[in-house]
């Protein structure tokens, strides 16, 4: 365990400080409460009732880890990677992925830029991929739209790549001269596939939305759209159908027969939007 992401958690339960055990598998806080590694190196945070939201299941995890890691999103995570790591570049660094999925996007960051480091995510499937590919972040089991196990002005990077969103938490672990990182898919993303394999189609004013939802914490700076060509076996699109939020509905039957009639190769366009956002100062309280 890397002392420094050490530093970038807190307790979930008293918002303590953290210290490890001799073996680096426990956390433990001053007030008692702890919280032992899984087998495959992950942390459970979530406590009391749990969260409400569905994980990804294991098919959708096993199809995201095969699909990125045969390199059909490396461009995109690449455009990431040039954007977080100049923020990484000062002692004491640290970044966040929040829905950190199988860990592949914060791999690229850490790969150009060795930082403390958190991947988050609500599924244990997930984690226990990332924490295999990022043994150097603390990966945890955690909601998003729960209180953040991290502490005020924790990090400099946070990642969100097609994930949800919680603007008054990032603004608080973000520090002010940090960025929040936010990947959403365009227009046309994926349409080649898309419609025949039951994938969610892009919501109408996708952009606006997004901006609107971080209003007041976060200002926008110049946003970057990534396109990649993609050149895909059956395989390939059945993953693409199974990686996404569509993977808890559709009808593996269904997806099974569509891939069976499908060419050897199908040319597909993946298009992304890269936006960047930075903290705005807090108003000032009346006298």
């Amino acid at each position: 365990m890397v002392p420094a992401s050490l530093a970038a958690l807190v307790c979930p339960v008293c918002r303590s400080p953290f210290a490890a055990d001799s073996t680096g598998r426990s956390l433990l806080c001053p007030d008692g409460h702890s919280f032992d590694a899984a087998k495959q190196g992950y942390f459970n945070f979530l406590t009391g009732k749990g969260t409400v939201f569905e994980a990804d299941s294991p098919d959708m995890v096993a199809a995201r880890f095969d699909f990125l890691s045969a390199g059909h999103y490396r461009g995109l995570a690449e455009s990431v990677a040039d954007l977080a790591a100049p923020l990484l570049a000062r002692p004491g660094a640290a970044v966040l992925d929040a829905g950190t999925g199988t860990g592949h996007y914060l791999r690229a960051v850490l790969d150009r830029a060795p930082a403390a480091a958190v991947g988050l995510d609500i599924s244990k499937f997930a984690l226990r991929r990332a924490a295999r590919l990022n043994p150097e972040a603390l990966n945890v089991v955690s909601d998003v739209w729960q209180r953040l196990p991290l502490p005020n002005d924790a990090v400099d990077v946070i990642m969100v790549v097609f994930a949800p969103r919680n603007a008054a938490e990032f603004a608080r672990v973000l520090r002010p001269s940090g960025r929040l990182i936010v990947v959403t898919p365009r227009e046309g993303h994926l349409a080649e596939v898309a419609g025949r394999t039951g994938m969610l189609g892009i919501e109408p004013a996708k952009d606006e939305r997004l901006s609107a939802s971080l209003a007041g914490r976060f200002g926008a700076r110049p946003a970057q759209d990534v396109d990649l060509a993609l050149d895909l076996s059956p395989a390939d699109v059945a993953n693409l159908a199974l990686m996404g939020p569509a993977g808890h509905h559709v009808d593996r039957g269904a997806l099974a027969a569509l891939v069976a009639s499908l060419p050897a190769r199908t040319a597909v366009a993946a298009r992304f939007r890269i936006s960047v956002f930075e903290p705005l100062p807090e108003p000032a309280q009346p006298e």
